[in-house]
Formats: C-alpha cells, structure tokens, sequence
C-alpha cells in the first residue's frame, strides 16, 4: 500500500473496506489538475483552467438515484418518481463490490465538509476513482485547514466510481449507473457515471433530508446575497431564470450560487465553498463574475475549442447544452467570508414566464408563497427543434424536486413559518415575456428586473400602491423609478386583453392541475394561494 498527500491520523483506507491500492489523500488542486493532464484525462484552456469530458452521461440520470428504504426512511421520505426505495442488503452487496473494485488501484481521497455554519457541519470524506472528479470535490465543498486535516474524522462517505458498471439483474439498479444514499450507514455510492453533478448533489440531497427533518434547519435551492446594512436576499429559480445572474450584484456580497440553509435563528448559510455554473454561451459581458473565476483551480465539462487553438467556444452545444464549470467561491472577489448571512429580508421566485402572463413583480401572502413555492413555475422555450414555439410549462416542487427527500408541503410550511417569524417579504419574479407570448411579446428588459429587484431591496416598493391580479391575485406595484408604469400590469402590455385574459385561465388551470398532487397535504392557507380560474366572460 502507497500513499502520497494530507492524511489525517488513526486512519486508513481499510476503515474504508478498501484492501490495498495507492492512496492520494488532499492533494492540493494544482496537483490533481497536473495528473490530470499527464493521465491524458483533461487539456489546460488559454485561461489555465482544466477541460474534461464526462463520457456518456453530461447531465444528472434522476431515474437512477435511490435511497435506501429502511427505519429512517420508510415513513420519512416521499417515495416518488424522484425518491425511489433501494433495498438496504442489495446496497450492501453493492458496497462491498465498489470498495473491492477500489482495491489494488491508484486513486483518491479528498476530506471536506459542507455547511458553512459551523453548528452544522457535515464531515465528508470523498473518495475518487479519478483525479479531476477529486479536484470538483474540493472546489465545491467547504475545505479544511492543514490542522484540520489532520485530525479529521469523517461523517459521511462517499465512493464515486465512474468506470465501475452495476449488473442490474444482480446489484438492483436501473442500468449500470447508480447513485444511491444510505442514512442508516451514512454512506453515498456513485458508480457509471462521471458527471461531477452527481457528486455534488448527492450531498445536497442528504442534507435536504437530514437537516429539516432532524435539525429543524430549513434546506433551500437557492442563491443568496447580502447587503451592506447586514440584510440577506434569497434567490430560488430553476434552470434559466436567472437566479445567477440577479444574485450577482456588485452591491451585494455573495453568500453563495446554490444551496443553503435557514436556521431558526434566522441565520442564512451555504452548504458549498464553491459554484458549478453553466457555462453554455458564457461571455465576460454577459456574466463576468463568473467568466472571471475561469483560471487556474476550475474544472470545465464538456466544453469544446475554437479550432486549432485552446480557446473555449462557449457557444458550442455540440457535446451537451449542459457545458459546465467549477470553482472555488473565493475565485469570486464580492463574497460573504464566512458564507453566511443574517436578517433575511426579501426572497425572490424567479420565474421565466413564456406565457407572459405574470407581472414583472408582484408581492406574495404566505400562503401563495407556499404555494409557488410547492410549485416550482418555469417555462421552457424548444428553441432547438426547426418550427416549434409553444413554450413547455414546467414545474419543479421547491424549485429542485429531484433533490428534496420529504414532502413539498413540509418545506413550504417551514418556509411560510420562517417568513413570518423574520417578517421577511417575499417576491415573484418575471424573467420571462411581456407583451404577449413567446413568439408574440418580448423578453423582459434585464434593466428593469434589475431596477425592480433593488427597488425591493432598498424599500422603494413598501410606500407604492398595489393592484391585485385577477386571476393569481398577487399584488402588483403600480410605479417603480426606472420602470415603465405600463409593464407592471402584464395584461396591459397585450394589444388583445381577451387573449391575456385566456392564456392567463390556462396557465392558471395548469398550476392547479400540477398542485392536486399536493394539496391532501397542503393546509387551507396553502390552498387559498393558488390562483383562481375565471370562467370567460363572467
């Protein structure tokens, strides 16, 4: 047995079911990056950041993540079409055969935690079939001193074997890629996959279980930042609805891109020490923070070259529209040190609403922030098929379904109560069209968003009128410096208000649909903030 790097004491890679091999623990990221290049694994960019290919899998395979079905999880986890049962004996077979397939090789050993906020501090010991899925561990997660190291003791383990494949017929998945979580054994198995993603939110997905249901913390898909009087804003918005973007604000310091916690103590912490962005048809003008952290230490996936040259073409969608980049937060230069946050003030649904039925800005009651935030609203756009323009309504319960382990309703009642408690405001925001649908309308001017985000920010929105939508009944400011008054009204930038008034019925209709689902489970505050179809003409 060989080993090289950071050991912590009194350990081994036998605590690990691991026989043998050559063991490279915390290997500082220069270094993994250097083997990755020599292995022929990954090529240097012009920036100096590291360029790998994920083979068959360049996005997360949510029909082949499991949780071990067991006393913990039997009557906790909302067994679903993203939360499906694994037998817990199989997922011992399954352990062994990974750890065994980890004997006798090289590979790699990273030690890091998650949570920012030391009360909840999460230990991780990550172990890595290959050295650039190593360095992604130690850009995202929380990184230890030297000391540290030394005497750390890991909680959770997490094995990620990409070239190892499952024999569904024997070991109990899908296919032959898995991720699977145990909270009994407190052990994570990634295997047939080398997306990083599936590291990163495999984490994720075991603290969305353990620190609401076990540590009264809720756990939120979500940006944060805070403001120079010690105010937090939390950002939730899937994929494309800008949640990156507006939390990047040089006013602001950045808590983090991604994942956090809310204390009931009205503390606001990230889980990560670093940001996984996309990096599909990035540029410095369009996002510079983030076209700035690509140097020495980040890992971009997928990506391709301008010919000839080391160039990254961002544009490039030839490999995956899912082209991505990680880093440490700190190559970002306006962040929180420590990543936390307190007094949060104002919260922020992004939505990009292709339908242009929703206001720019509307100002949600507890119960329709529940509700939307059950819900999980966005519309997607099929640019990519010759013809196609009707948008896809989409919706992701908590703005991240595949991630959450319990029940919608029990993290929009803990966010409902949280909002009260900190007489916090919360936001729904439009990203998307005005004036019409896409096709019709136009995409909402960045500029005003902007403007309507700081307003909040800043308290310009508490001493303004408000008129209530029909149908969804937000408030809607009716004047913002800088805004257009006309667009805060979404039904009066449409040249045809009976065409609004009927896209506004099926988009509502749609979001009800979508809450059935939930609404055994959701209390008579949650559902009277659902939106209210008016029958045409009434």
């Amino acid at each position: 047995m060989q080993e090289s790097g950071v050991k912590p004491a009194n350990t081994s890679i036998t605590d690990l079911g691991i026989k043998d091999g050559i063991a490279h623990w915390n290997l500082p990221p220069a270094e993994l990056a250097k083997i990755s290049v020599k292995n022929k694994q990954a090529t240097v960019t012009s920036t100096g950041a590291i360029a790998v290919d994920t083979g068959e899998f360049t996005g997360r395979s949510p029909k082949d993540k499991f949780t071990v079905i067991d006393d913990i999880t039997k009557d906790s986890v909302w067994w679903n079409n993203f939360n499906l049962p694994f037998d817990s004996e199989k997922f011992d077979k399954l352990h062994k055969k990974v750890a065994n397939y980890f004997s006798g090789k090289e590979f790699y050993v990273r030690d890091v935690y998650a949570c920012a906020d030391p009360r909840y501090q999460m230990n991780i010991r990550v172990v890595t079939e290959l050295p650039w899925s190593n360095l992604f561990a130690s850009n995202m997660f929380l990184r230890p001193t030297e000391d540290e190291l030394k005497k750390f003791e890991p909680e959770w383990i997490l094995l990620c074997a990409p070239n190892f494949m499952a024999n569904p017929e024997e070991d109990g998945t899908r296919q032959h890629n898995f991720s699977i979580i145990d909270f009994t054994k407190k052990v994570i198995l990634i295997g047939g996959s080398a997306y990083t993603g599936e590291i990163k939110k495999g984490v994720f997905s075991a603290l969305n279980f353990i620190l609401p249901h076990q540590k009264n913390v809720l756990s939120m898909h979500c940006s944060a930042n805070t403001g120079k009087d010690g105010d937090t804003a939390i950002f939730f918005g899937l994929s494309g609805t800008g949640k990156t973007t507006l939390s990047a604000d040089p006013s602001r310091k950045l808590i983090g891109d991604d994942e956090h916690g809310w204390t009931s103590d009205n503390v606001i912490f990230n889980f990560e020490g670093g940001c996984y962005a996309k990096a599909i048809d990035l540029s410095a003008e369009k996002e510079p923070d983030i076209f700035g952290a690509i140097k020495e230490g980040a890992l971009l996936e997928n990506i391709s070259y301008f010919e000839g040259t080391n160039e990254v073409n961002y544009a490039d969608s030839s490999k995956t529209e899912n082209t991505r980049v990680s880093y440490p937060i700190d190559h970002i230069s306006n962040i929180a040190i420590p990543s936390l946050g307190k007094n949060p003030k104002n919260i922020f649904f992004l939505t990009c609403d292709a339908y242009g039925v929703l206001p720019p800005i509307a100002k949600l009651t507890p119960g329709q922030a529940a509700f939307h935030f059950i819900s999980g609203y966005t519309a997607k756009v099929a640019g990519t098929e010759a013809g196609v323009t009707e948008p896809t309504t989409t919706f992701s319960t908590c703005f991240g379904a595949p991630f959450m382990p319990l029940h919608p309703t029990r993290y929009a009642e803990m966010l409902s109560k949280k909002m009260q408690e900190a007489n916090v405001t919360v936001w729904l925001v439009n990203t998307g069209w005005s004036g019409g649908p896409y096709g019709i309308g136009s995409r909402m001017s960045l500029k005003y968003t902007r403007a309507l985000i700081t307003a909040a920010l800043n308290g310009d929105l508490k001493d303004v009128s408000y008129i209530k939508h029909d149908i969804f009944g937000v408030a809607m400011p009716t004047e913002c410096a800088g805004v257009p008054s006309e667009i805060l009204n979404p039904r009066n930038t449409w040249k045809d208000k009976e065409a609004y008034d009927q896209k506004a019925n099926q988009l509502a209709a749609a979001f009800n649909k979508n809450f059935e689902k939930f609404a055994e489970q959701a209390n008579k505050e949650i559902l009277d903030g659902a939106p209210q179809v008016v029958k045409e003409n009434a």
